[in-house]
């Protein structure tokens, strides 16, 4: 015979205090775990949406990142030609880049960040049809014009439209404001890569890497076929969203792994927090838990009584604490991008299986908390508690 759920909620607003302070404890380490979360899967996703399905990237061969690769403009001539290359107006889709790292000064604190800087090709917005001047004008081939992505021109100070930047020895002026949708390109400028080359005084014609846009997402198998059999080449071919899902790895466990461990910190005192408000609820109601005893309810039916109550503190824990982190979904925050060393603009992410794993996670700490205190209420003895009536 199971005891009624309605005993077990009113026993809830009857120990409101303990409750609560159960409930605190719960919400608060839900919150974090799913704030960290949404942290590591925000990094993850801006970087991951930078890559094209139908775009491929080649590196030098054995490179980790494009900041340690490089290739000439003679094996750029051969992957053009290659098979599975997209083509408009008979010209190849493809754009040789460059990548440096220049330091401007924060808005916020005044003080340097590094960011991107990407050489690119006149045809870039070919390349990436994903990406569009939002402000002002693309920079024109061989001056020394940028455009900045979005998150750079609200981030950083002294880009705004016309105004002059100086680094890498050259000064630059700033001709328009680029939208990369949420992607790790907002994060970068742009400019013409042959300049690039020329003010950082790198060998005319060489480049880090090289992005293709391909025929079709189908092509990718036989463009990187063609590539990896060509004598002439030492290269390795990635579909771009693989790569950038690669370089994200190392950032997203990282804040995986200590956002795990705060977490974890904050779980041990919330279940002692829930096993304090069920030990107490099981000293006060001994005479309450005799008497369904020898009303008939078995230890099983005590048992569960008292986990149904420990299930319904985490529940509304984990609840309270999804929606008190639900407003900074979206919020846009910074950290550095140990693969490139820049500084990478990004949003907190929280997502339904997010919301889902803080519930569960926040039930699986009223099950830790409920269980010895159900345990003890069961095996509680009923002739000792009903001498106490």
């Amino acid at each position: 015979m199971a005891i009624p759920i309605s005993y077990n909620i009113r026993s809830l607003g009857v120990r409101w205090s303990s409750t609560l302070v159960a409930v605190i404890g719960i919400a608060g380490t839900v919150g974090v775990f799913v704030a960290m979360l949404a942290l590591a899967n925000g990094f993850k996703a801006t970087l991951v949406h930078s890559g094209l399905p139908d775009n491929a990237i080649v590196l030098r061969g054995g490179a980790t990142s494009e900041m340690m690769s490089g290739m000439g403009l003679d094996q750029v001539k051969v992957i053009e030609d290659e098979p599975g290359v997209a083509r408009k107006n008979g010209q190849p889709v493809v754009s040789p880049e460059v990548v440096v790292i220049a330091a401007f000064p924060l808005k916020s604190t005044g003080t340097d960040a590094n960011v991107q800087v990407r050489g690119v090709s006149p045809q870039i917005f070919d390349v990436r049809p994903n990406v569009h001047v939002s402000k002002g004008r693309s920079f024109e081939p061989g001056h020394n014009e940028l455009i900045v992505g979005r998150n750079v021109a609200t981030t950083y100070s002294g880009f705004d439209l016309g105004s002059t930047v100086r680094f890498g020895g050259g000064t630059w002026t700033v001709v328009g404001v680029f939208d990369a949708g949420g992607s790790a390109f907002d994060s970068e400028l742009w400019c013409d890569s042959a300049i690039l080359d020329q003010v950082y005084k790198r060998p005319q014609n060489s480049f880090q890497s090289l992005t293709v846009h391909l025929e079709s997402v189908d092509a990718f198998n036989k463009f990187k076929d063609a590539l990896t059999t060509d004598p002439r080449l030492t290269v390795q071919v990635m579909r771009e969203r693989d790569y950038y899902e690669k370089q994200s790895r190392v950032m997203s466990t990282l804040i995986t792994v200590l956002g795990g461990m705060v977490a974890v910190v904050m779980a041990v005192g919330a279940i002692f927090g829930a096993l304090n408000t069920m030990y107490s609820a099981v000293s006060e109601r001994g005479r309450e838990i005799a008497t369904m005893r020898a009303l008939g309810f078995g230890a099983g039916a005590v048992v569960l009584s008292f986990m149904i109550e420990a299930i319904c503190i985490a529940f509304i824990g984990g609840a309270v604490g999804c929606l008190a982190v639900l407003p900074i979904n979206g919020l846009t925050t910074s950290t550095m991008n140990f693969q490139t060393f820049s500084h990478l603009a990004f949003a907190f992410q929280i997502t339904p299986p997010l919301v889902i794993g803080g519930i569960l996670f926040s039930i699986f700490m009223g099950v830790l908390g409920g269980a010895p205190p159900a345990i003890r209420a069961a095996r509680s003895r009923i002739a000792v508690a009903l001498r106490e009536l």
